[in-house]
């Protein structure tokens, strides 16, 4: 096997375990590829130059793995050091499942990374993730029951689904502030899991440990929004409790306080929320004592702050003491893909709540991708649970299950069109193709030489599918 590194980084017993070690893992992987402390690929073998659609694995050599891999992670194993042992990469559509490793000299320095690709098919793991899935929803139950009795968190990022290049971009997102104590904006409409993942960065940051306390800024009545945030002295006013009453940035101290619907609040506490997060300290209703607060605030909204910020009803400096870090959460329509993967999760929390099988078809999946999907995921949710309700199959639905609950509106010009059946890709290709050279040799009179300068193709290549398709 060709040497990882160059003979300049002389990495002793790493070295000779990777060289010992390495050439299993390729066999027994569909792809390895190796980086220096640069981030420069300094090896490739041809599986992976394959996989990646490469022309040979020589073009990537001393290319920055940013370049050739959009989505790797290795740059972040090189930076902290630590391993990413598992872990699923999207890349031209394709999810890759990756082992990561970093690379260490006598003097524990990194002076690299080194990367397989164990699988390259998800289908063969389908025992491992229903299994999983199983634990996570026991997981997930045990969580929720804790979580009534503690200010604790009931998501992680795992309750975030998809798979789409947009999920997968708001996760790695979402992975970056839970590593960063600053604060998030979370843009969405509603219904797309703004609170899901607050709540699953809360969870895997520094501060899991510390309370995660949320407040709906539009739920709460405006004359008593000063005092859900800031808490009320004794007496503070007529009819006062005579004890002190803890407001939401005293119950979140140490802390993640989560402002759903900041976008709603208006503009005079708007500007007593600026000084508490600049100063770090607050002033009860009544009060003239300042209390110090330690928190992190994430905040979402549903609502453009550009244009508010314009009109004058949301404070420009609020917005950018807010927005250190901000996560767009695409809605449901832009991510039709995540269709199944979404459907398979929320009929499993459904049906485990309920106790009742179910399970939809492919057709039933097509079937809901007619629709625009205003209220997302939380719509999604809502019109599984009258399909399943409505169920006479014994909660098996298909596309006649989610036609009878679909609402008439559609992002399609045709919602009630017949389902048609998706063809191996490999047919539709060689059909495009077969039309291509049709069209070719059509323009070109018969002149297979013209015809294959017309197509970017040698003639000899021409010839050998033309022999094919006779």
């Amino acid at each position: 096997m060709t040497q990882l590194f160059s003979d300049n980084h002389k990495t002793g017993l790493t070295r000779e375990l990777i060289d010992a070690l390495a050439p299993m893992f390729e066999q027994a992987s569909a792809g390895a590829i190796a980086i220096d402390a640069d981030n420069r690929i300094t090896w490739i073998n041809q599986s992976y130059a394959d996989l990646l659609q490469l022309p040979a694995p020589s073009v990537a050599i001393g290319e920055d793995v940013r370049r050739i891999i959009p989505h790797t992670r290795m740059p972040e194993v090189v930076a902290s050091g630590k391993p990413l042992l598992l872990d699923i990469m999207e890349h031209n559509h394709q999810q890759l499942v990756v082992t990561r490793i970093p690379v260490q000299d006598d003097d524990g320095k990194i002076v690299g990374a080194i990367a397989f690709v164990l699988y390259d098919d998800l289908q063969p793991l389908t025992p491992l993730v229903a299994k999983f899935r199983r634990l996570h929803q026991d997981l997930a139950a045990a969580r929720k029951a804790l979580a009534k009795k503690s200010r604790g968190t009931r998501y992680n990022l795992t309750d975030f689904v998809g798979a789409s290049p947009q999920a997968l971009e708001v996760k790695r997102r979402a992975r970056l502030a839970s590593g960063r104590d600053v604060p998030v904006l979370l843009l969405g409409e509603t219904g797309t899991g703004k609170e899901v993942l607050a709540q699953a960065i809360h969870s895997a940051s520094a501060r899991a440990h510390k309370p995660f306390v949320g407040v709906n800024v539009a739920a709460v009545p405006e004359n008593l929004l000063e005092a859900e945030f800031f808490g009320v002295a004794p007496g503070a006013y007529t009819g006062a409790d005579k004890r002190t009453r803890e407001g939401k940035f005293q119950l979140a101290n140490g802390g993640t306080l989560f402002l759903d619907e900041v976008g709603d609040m208006p503009l005079p506490l708007q500007a007593k929320l600026l000084r508490a997060l600049q100063e770090g300290e607050i002033e009860p209703l009544g009060s003239n004592t300042v209390s110090p607060v330690d928190v992190r605030v994430i905040a979402a909204t549903s609502r453009n702050l550009d244009a508010m910020i314009a009109d004058g009803s949301f404070r420009s400096d609020l917005y950018y003491r807010l927005n250190v870090l901000e996560i767009s959460i695409p809605p449901l329509r832009d991510r039709l893909v995540d269709l199944g993967v979404l459907c398979e999760a929320l009929l499993g929390d459904i049906c485990d709540g309920q106790g009742l099988p179910g399970e939809i078809t492919d057709e039933g999946i097509a079937a809901l991708g007619h629709y625009d999907w205003p209220g997302n995921i939380r719509e999604l949710r809502n019109l599984l649970e009258r399909a399943l309700t409505m169920s006479e199959d014994d909660g098996l639905l298909d596309a006649e299950s989610i036609f009878k609950v679909l609402p008439a509106a559609s992002s399609g010009p045709e919602p009630r069109m017949s389902l048609r059946r998706v063809r191996p890709l490999a047919r539709v290709m060689a059909e495009a193709e077969a039309h291509a050279i049709e069209e070719a040799l059509l323009v070109c009179r018969g002149n297979r030489t013209r015809a294959a300068r017309l197509l970017g193709i040698s003639r000899s290549v021409l010839y050998e599918k033309l022999a094919r398709m006779s």
